[in-house]
């Protein structure tokens, strides 16, 4: 079986998909979407500001080990 990869504007995401679904001898299966690069850089911006406040003791730290027993 040989696959193929498409790239869809989201607002034509759900257009694709029921039509690609209806095709009885294809099997779909959607791909989560990869975080942007605006994303990466708000996450980490929001990341920053957070150490930014745990050092200035207006935000409460946790363990490493309770964030890793968290994963």
């Amino acid at each position: 079986m040989q696959q193929i990869i498409l790239q869809v504007p989201d607002n034509k995401f759900s257009f694709i998909m029921e039509m690609l679904k209806n095709f009885k001898f294809l099997k779909v299966k959607a791909q989560e979407n990869e975080p942007s690069k605006n994303e990466i850089l708000e996450g980490l911006k929001e990341a920053v500001e957070q150490v930014n406040l745990i050092k200035a003791g207006k935000l409460k730290s946790r363990p490493l080990k309770d964030l890793l027993d968290e994963l």
